[in-house]
């Protein structure tokens, strides 16, 4: 199986299993909230691994001018349809393509985007990185949602469980198989070095006390609990060592490496442009 089928069979059921979740309706918000302070009305952002379209779609109605990249055919299909429905075409644009597969050209964007793990599924994070430092403005801002190897909650859940080789599965050197491709899990210092060309400016936890989305029907079981642990995590997500013990991490990164560049994606004729 590849990485496009793999997340091909997600398309259809994503959004219900994970966007409208009691644990992924609270985290999408919170990487909102960001958005909110990061971008605004007018800049064009680059969505990497858009998936079906909710942060491109939330973007959009912002005022922001969004081109989408996604390797799942399916995604694609899913993230269009959305984007019609909300009459948002003239706003948002989506590609077909490898993240890693991106081709440099002369262009520049206002920021760029990747949510909720993509950037895990990547092999090659440095051609990722080369690209963005080409793809976005000097002083342009990038938001990573990544996740990490070190999820307390996670080795509890499965220790408890009997499991503790899932539990510590992000610890093994070389990454985790998962359908068929290969997950990795930098921490925080190795994606600092990796994007070498940005300086990070913000770093938040994504469920350092509330747990891992894997757990939605216990959450859903106890909306009480889940709605304090919420507020008391929003409260304190940039504190040490929060964001390091985080089922995802949020990086906020400033890019202050000149480099020249638009982006074409590998492939396709024409390349980007407003």
């Amino acid at each position: 199986m590849t990485t496009e089928s793999a997340f091909d069979e997600l398309a259809t059921d994503y959004d219900a299993s994970f966007s409208s979740g009691v644990l992924g309706r609270r985290l999408r918000q919170a990487v909102w909230r960001r958005l909110d302070s990061v971008y605004s009305a007018g800049d064009r952002i680059l969505d990497l691994g858009c998936g079906t379209g909710e942060d491109a779609v939330y973007l959009a109605r912002r005022g922001a001018d969004v081109v989408a990249v996604d390797r799942s055919a399916q995604m694609v299909a899913t993230a269009r349809a959305k984007i019609e429905d909300a009459g948002l075409t003239e706003k948002i644009e989506v590609r077909h393509g490898k993240i890693e597969g991106l081709a440099v050209r002369e262009r520049s964007f206002d920021g760029a985007l990747s949510n909720f793990g993509a950037l895990n599924c990547v092999e090659d994070l440095e051609a990722v990185a080369e690209t963005l430092a080409a793809a976005v403005r000097p002083h342009g801002r990038v938001v990573l949602c990544v996740m990490g190897p070190l999820v307390p909650w996670e080795w509890v859940w499965h220790l408890l469980r009997g499991r503790p080789r899932t539990g510590f599965r992000r610890l093994r050197s070389g990454g985790v198989a998962w359908r068929g491709l290969t997950v990795y899990y930098p921490s925080i210092g190795e994606l600092r070095r990796t994007f070498a060309g940005f300086r990070a400016t913000r770093i938040a936890a994504l469920g350092t006390l509330l747990p891992p989305t894997y757990a939605e029907s216990w959450a859903a079981a106890h909306p009480r609990l889940i709605a304090g642990l919420d507020r008391c995590e929003r409260q304190l997500e940039t504190w040490w060592p929060l964001p390091w013990l985080a089922d995802h991490y949020l990086i906020e990164l400033e890019r202050v490496r000149a480099l020249a560049g638009t982006v074409q994606l590998a492939g396709e004729p024409a390349p980007v442009s407003s």
